[in-house]
């Protein structure tokens, strides 16, 4: 008798705690996805946000720019980043499917980086010569200072933000067709280091393990590198914007995530994994 209580007991406790399991609330899901430049950065932001928002779950993926966008446009991702601006058939698109031509929201700052073999001598080039680089019409080290040496050419795969922001501002055409395109700047930095004729270009936070290139906006101009002070003086010519795109004004839980990710707290975040805030 005894142990058919302690059995009816047990049974109970196990049903309460079932029951309990089934009504506690879903986390709040939000999604991201978009520019791998901005991947070690958005999960950064996801891990210490969720922290101290347990209830709140935030899928971060990256596939490029333009994946992201993609993503917004069809409805499967809240927030897209991107580490270029929307292009107006994009928005075109958003236009037509949800009458917003989206929101765009500045969140941080990146100066493109030229990386460089550690075994290079070269030391800074002009935007001029990058261009001529990357668009094949210099082939030779030696035509900028370097060794007699053929230059290799490592960039990012055509639906990276990075790949169009490069070449519409440095490139201002079509890239070589020796440039080997990579899927993520941590792809490239790696050729790089590995290839003493190679050079490459990304995001600075992932400039490690290679040469950092000082840039210059023409010949008669200084050269420098990409660092907080050069960024904020608008010294350094390959500075742009990272954004997050949203079909319609953020309401909810995406606001409160979005309103943290432009507080100072956010903003630190920003620096301390390489990049550089927009206040």
């Amino acid at each position: 008798m005894k142990s058919s209580k302690k059995l009816a007991l047990i049974a109970g406790i196990v049903l309460v705690a079932v029951i309990g399991f089934a009504f506690m609330p879903a986390p709040k899901k939000i999604t991201v996805k978009g520019s791998d430049t901005m991947v070690i950065l958005a999960q950064k932001w996801a891990e210490i946000y969720m922290k101290s928002n347990p209830d709140v779950a935030i899928q971060v993926t990256g596939g490029g720019s333009g994946t992201g966008i993609s993503a917004l446009i069809n409805g499967s991702t809240d927030i897209c980043n991107s580490s270029r601006p929307l292009k107006s058939s994009e928005m075109d698109k958003l236009k037509e499917r949800y009458s917003s031509l989206g929101v765009e929201i500045p969140c941080a700052k990146d100066g493109i980086t030229i990386f460089l073999n550690e075994g290079n001598a070269v030391s800074e080039l002009s935007i001029k010569q990058l261009g001529a680089i990357f668009s094949g019409k210099i082939r030779n080290w030696k035509e900028v200072g370097g060794p007699d040496a053929e230059i290799r050419l490592y960039g990012r795969e055509n639906s990276s933000g990075t790949y169009v922001f490069f070449q519409e501002k440095v490139v201002k055409g079509d890239y070589a067709a020796n440039c080997q395109t990579l899927p993520g700047t941590a792809a490239v930095v790696n050729a790089v280091s590995k290839d003493k004729n190679g050079i490459g270009y990304g995001g600075a936070a992932y400039a490690q393990g290679v040469k950092h290139c000082k840039v210059k906006k023409d010949d008669k101009s200084r050269a420098f590198l990409a660092t907080a002070e050069t960024i904020a003086k608008g010294e350094y010519p390959i500075t742009r914007y990272l954004y997050m795109y949203m079909r319609n004004r953020p309401t909810g839980d995406v606001k409160k995530y979005v309103d943290w990710i432009l507080s100072s707290e956010g903003q630190k975040v920003v620096n301390e994994v390489g990049y550089f805030p927009v206040k």
